[in-house]
C-alpha cells in the first residue's frame, strides 16, 4: 500500500471512531469517565494525520535524490520540497485531477512516477513538450529543428568529487532561466529523434551520460507528473556523514 493510501485510510478510520464516539459513545459515559484508549488514540492523531495530509497531497511533497542524474543541479543526498499545486489539485490515490492551474514548462525540474513502475519516483528536466520534435544528435538538444544553445564554462574544481573527471560543464538555454548540465565526452549514448505524443512530456536529466531517460523508455504522461521540484531543504553528504551547509535554502531552476 503506498504512503498516500495508507495516510487516507488512517484519516477515515481514525474519523469514523470520533464520529461514532461523539454520536453514541460519549453520551452513554458518566461526566467524569475517561475516554476508551482507542478514542483517545483517534481524536490525537486524527487532526494531525489530516493536516499531513493534505499539505503532501496540495501543497508540498519532500524527496531524497538517490542518484547523480540531475548533476550538477541536485546532488546525491538532496532533499527537495515538490509544489503539488503547481500542475493543479489531484486526489489523493485516485490521482484525479480536480482543479487546472498551470501547464509543465520547458525546463521545469519534476517528479513523475515512472512509467515502466509507477511504484517508483524519478526526477528529470522537461526538454520537449506535447507536440515538439525532440532530437539528441553529438551531446546537443534539438527542439523543432533548432539546437539548443549552451556554452562551455570553465571546469569547477568542486565537481571532480562527484562527477567524473573528464566530464565538461555546460549551461543550456533550455527555459526560461537556462541551467547547468554535464556532458562526458568519452561516453556515448543513443541518439534519435521523437515527436512527443500530446498529454505526454520529453524529459531528460542534467547528467546527460549518465541519466535513464525518455531516450530510452519514452515520454511521461501528463498524469504521472508528481509536482514542480522547487527547493532544497536540506543537503547530506554520505561520504562524510554531514551535512551540505552551502546547498541549504537554494532554489532548483
Amino acid at each position: 500500500m503506498s504512503f498516500p493510501a495508507i495516510m487516507v485510510t488512517l484519516v477515515i478510520v481514525t474519523g469514523i471512531i470520533w464520529l461514532i464516539d461523539m454520536l453514541f459513545w460519549a453520551p452513554q459515559r458518566a461526566n467524569k469517565q475517561k475516554d476508551p484508549l482507542i478514542v483517545e488514540y483517534a481524536k490525537s492523531f486524527f487532526p494531525i494525520i489530516l493536516v499531513v495530509l493534505v499539505i503532501r497531497s496540495f501543497i508540498a511533497e519532500p524527496f531524497r535524490i538517490p542518484s547523480a542524474s540531475m548533476l550538477p543541479t541536485l546532488h546525491i543526498g538532496d532533499f527537495i520540497l515538490v509544489n503539488k499545486f503547481a500542475y493543479g489539485v489531484r486526489l489523493p490515490v485516485i490521482n484525479t485531477k480536480i482543479l487546472e492551474v498551470s501547464e509543465p514548462e520547458r525546463g521545469d525540474v519534476v517528479v513523475f512516477r515512472y512509467p515502466n513502475n509507477p511504484k517508483i519516483d524519478y526526477i528529470k528536466r522537461i526538454v520537449g513538450l506535447p507536440g515538439d520534435k525532440v532530437g539528441y544528435f553529438n551531446k546537443t538538444v534539438y527542439i523543432n529543428g533548432e539546437e539548443v544553445a549552451r556554452d562551455i564554462k570553465i571546469k569547477d574544481e568542486s565537481l571532480l568529487t562527484i562527477a567524473p573527471a573528464r566530464s565538461e560543464l555546460y549551461y543550456e538555454s533550455l527555459g526560461e532561466y537556462g541551467h547547468e548540465i554535464l556532458i562526458d565526452p568519452e561516453r556515448r549514448l543513443v541518439e534519435g529523434e521523437t515527436i512527443v505524443p500530446m498529454g505526454e512530456y520529453f524529459v531528460m536529466g542534467d547528467n546527460r551520460d549518465n541519466s535513464n531517460d525518455s531516450r530510452f523508455w519514452g515520454t511521461v504522461p501528463e498524469g504521472n507528473l508528481v509536482g514542480k521540484a522547487f527547493f532544497i531543504w536540506m543537503s547530506w553528504d554520505w561520504n562524510t556523514g554531514g551535512i551540505v551547509w552551502n546547498r541549504l535554502g537554494d532554489s532548483i531552476n
